[in-house]
């Protein structure tokens, strides 16, 4: 299941919790920070799918070894693809 929704580069959206509480339809929600690097969620996803960098994926590649929230393993996937391409 996790190739196939991987493979379809559906990977939706996703949020953190500030605070635990109760969220119900129609309740209002807030974006109380982005990071200042954004590269969304779809575009990671697309750049630890494909095959090959071109210029453009690198500069993309270079931004989201700056996201925060990033998990360190994905990082280390793109220093080491980074590192293959002898940049």
């Amino acid at each position: 299941m996790v190739k196939r929704f991987f493979a379809s580069r559906r990977t939706g959206f996703y949020v953190a919790v500030g605070r635990e509480g109760e969220v119900g339809a129609g309740d209002e929600i807030k974006v109380i920070a982005r990071d200042p690097n954004a590269v969304p969620v779809s575009e990671i996803t697309r750049l630890y799918a494909e095959r090959r960098y071109g210029d453009s994926e690198m500069t993309s590649v270079r931004r989201a070894l700056q996201v925060a929230a990033l998990p360190e393993s994905w990082k280390e996937y793109f220093r080491e693809r980074l590192g293959k391409m002898n940049i």
